[in-house]
């Protein structure tokens, strides 16, 4: 019976991919078609970046410590004034990422132009002389070209990760397309974790620079090529009005991404990871120096068995977070890893055991990568429904605090290293007793950052089922701005129409208690109904918001404050805030009048200051020719872009004096023609109905 379903489930899949293969099924986004593409262009891009990725300025880091023979504190050093450098290109990223026009995408093409860099800087790396030159002169070259490398690979790598959030709105489909796909492209590191230790082992060792200049050129060349014929065949897809995105300021953007509860648990989460890694020497540093170093060979052997693991969660991870929610999934797998480094503690000496162990941690941490990607691009939809605006890499620049952060949590792992004895010569780590002290004190380390780490996902509550309601609310937002607009597209309609007509047929129901002696099915069903009961209840809030007490309220204040003209003083601001604050606030609807009325105020004493700044005759709308000019401009060279970034953000900045100083005016005539696209419902539902008709 058992053979008898495997079959069946396999030629239920083989039917599902032939029927899918060109157009994805209803509800999804990606034919299967465009799954393998995606796992291909994957694969090339983990094989162009493994290697290069792999050059960093720490001591545990083969090629620049143990073959280039740099001490741990200077290498952190050097990271510290490299992660200085880094802090306004990485700002430059994150305002280009939302700001610049690229035909074909808003990331893809950063992926296509970044590649060739990538490899021809890595190969250049590993061939410069540094056994002829002076250690001074040795850190400065490194140093150097860890930079240059880095402007291409941080380009490289954000936008890969972000293209990966864009795929799809739909968050489930997303955790599945990136199962399969991972499934394909983990062979990337499947492979090098086999290939470079086998082949250091019968070559030159893992510590010695030759080693890396026949390998780097090689793979990084091969992983350009395959994700250059991939990416062609990929594309993006985002949630948004048809009308042209405006640029968007980055201080601007900041002040709407530090109001994002999740960002900050993501973030709180990202400042402590970076004491959970330090166990991550010890397989490593056991085979090529453990045993006088007689094992070193056998390290691509166990990287390939170990690496096996992360496939089996690439497959389960799907199904995963369908039972147990991103979040749950987190803190699980974070708890796991607590146990893990405790057994490690007892085990270290023993082959075998760190073996063992690295399997299990390397099952459990490939779901903590792909959940840790889900849940950012969740975060990201939760701050275009909160907000209305869609930002992704201006999310960057409010991380720059981890940067800053990582400047002191850095120095702990270097400061251990010199402490217990490891300095320039990594020879030293021959020695059984510096080599078993300084594991035990990594470990305990790592298990005390495990467990600071799953704290801040707690606290997160953004759940698979909210995230797929926002989804609809964005759809049925853009089906109203683009019937607006008068670019409305059917299935536009029919998509935004199903999920409204679904919402008001299960809205005001109350949700069924699951009974334990129901079956299987009954209880899955009554799950999934009190599901799309919390969504009906959160799509028509959005739907119906001008006709509570609070959305009446907010129309009657917009309408006096559009009256009032774009550049008015709102003297009384400050009095406004605090009769705003006064306010009753025992029932839900009093709540949200308190809450508007406090946020009108506040906005009207920022117009207010700028007004009293610049005065009122100053304050004038930026000439739109200027930007579309700007705009259209096509960035040849890397200094045009540099020309367009400086002309937009005068621009720019203008435009934040005068969106800011007559925001009381925008917000109030945006909320009323809101108000008029909703307007036009029993409209829309006509059009639809008619539509069901005729199909």
């Amino acid at each position: 019976m058992e053979k008898v379903g495997i079959v069946s489930r396999a030629k239920g899949l083989i039917s599902s991919v032939k029927e899918y293969w060109h157009e994805p099924a209803k509800g999804n986004y990606i034919p299967y078609k465009e799954v393998v593409s995606i796992s291909g262009a994957g694969f090339g891009v983990y094989w162009t970046t493994l290697l290069a990725s792999a050059i960093g300025l720490d001591a545990s880091n083969f090629l620049v410590g143990a073959s280039i023979g740099l001490k741990p504190m200077d290498l952190y050093v050097m990271l510290v004034v490299a992660n200085l450098v880094g802090i306004p290109l990485g700002v430059f990223r994150s305002w280009y990422y939302d700001n610049h026009k690229l035909e074909g995408g808003k990331f893809l093409p950063f992926i296509k132009k970044t590649g060739l860099p990538i490899v021809l800087i890595t190969t250049v790396f590993v061939w410069l002389p540094y056994e002829n030159m002076e250690y001074i002169t040795k850190a400065v070259v490194v140093w150097f070209m860890y930079m240059l490398l880095n402007v291409f690979l941080c380009f490289y790598n954000e936008s890969y990760t972000y293209f990966q959030q864009i795929i799809t709105p739909n968050s489930q489909e997303r955790a599945n397309v990136m199962s399969i796909s991972q499934v394909v492209y983990s062979l990337a590191p499947t492979i090098t974790g086999f290939a470079v230790p086998t082949i250091a082992g019968l070559t030159w060792g893992l510590n010695n620079i030759w080693t890396y200049r026949i390998i780097h050129p090689i793979f990084t060349v091969v992983g350009l090529i395959i994700s250059t014929i991939f990416f062609r065949k990929v594309k993006e897809r985002l949630i948004l009005p048809k009308k042209k995105p405006e640029p968007v300021r980055m201080l601007d953007a900041i002040r709407e991404v530090a109001k994002n509860k999740y960002y900050w648990i993501i973030q709180a989460a990202a400042w402590i990871v970076f004491l959970e890694s330090g166990y991550g020497v010890v397989l490593g540093w056991s085979f090529v120096y453990g045993h006088g170093g007689e094992h070193q060979a056998m390290l691509g052997t166990v990287n390939t068995i170990i690496g096996n693991a992360g496939l089996w969660s690439m497959l389960l991870c799907p199904l995963a977070i369908k039972k147990m929610g991103k979040r749950n999934l987190l803190i699980t797998a974070n708890s796991i890893n607590i146990v893990i480094l405790t057994v490690l503690y007892f085990t270290y000496k023993n082959l075998i055991m760190i073996c063992v162990l690295w399997y299990i941690n390397t099952f459990i941490n490939t779901f903590w990568n792909i959940v840790q990607h889900n849940i950012s691009a969740d975060m990201r939809d939760y701050h275009q429904w909160k907000t209305g605006v869609r930002v992704d890499g201006l999310f960057g620049p409010l991380g720059m605090i981890g940067t800053v952060i990582s400047f002191f949590t850095g120095m702990v792992y270097p400061a251990i290293y010199e402490k217990m004895g490891l300095l320039d010569d990594y020879n030293v780590l021959y020695d059984d007793n510096i080599r078993n002290n300084l594991f035990e004190v990594l470990i305990v380390c790592s298990a005390v950052g495990a467990f600071l780490n799953l704290i801040p996902y707690c606290f997160y509550d953004l759940t698979e089922n909210k995230h797929k309601a926002y989804v609809g609310v964005l759809k049925i937002r853009a089906m109203f701005e683009n019937h607006s607009l008068g670019l409305l597209e059917d299935n536009e309609l029919q998509d935004a129409m199903e999920i409204i007509e679904e919402a008001k047929e299960l809205s005001g129901n109350e949700k069924a208690s699951v009974n334990k002696t129901l079956s299987k099915t009954a209880k899955k069903e009554i799950k999934e109904k009190n599901a799309a009961i919390e969504r009906a209840s959160i799509i028509m809030q959005d739907l119906n918001k001008f006709s509570t007490a609070a959305g009446k309220a907010r129309i009657k204040q917009a309408q006096i404050d559009v009256a009032k003209g774009a550049v008015y003083c709102y003297e009384n601001a400050l009095d406004e805030l605090k009769k705003a604050k006064a306010l009753p606030k025992k029932t839900e609807d009093e709540k949200e009048i308190r809450s508007d009325a406090v946020k009108n105020a506040r906005v009207k004493k920022r117009a207010s200051a700028l007004i009293n700044k610049y005065g009122a005759e100053n304050i004038k709308a930026p000439d739109e020719a200027v930007k579309e000019e700007i705009m259209n401009r096509e960035a040849k060279t890397f200094f045009d872009s540099i020309k367009i970034r400086k002309d937009l953000k005068a621009y720019l900045k203008a435009v934040s004096v005068y969106s800011q100083a007559t925001k009381p005016y925008t917000d109030a005539k945006n909320l009323l023609e809101q108000a008029e696209n909703y307007a036009h419902y029993d409209e829309l539902e006509e059009r639809y109905f008619q539509l069901c008709n005729i199909r």
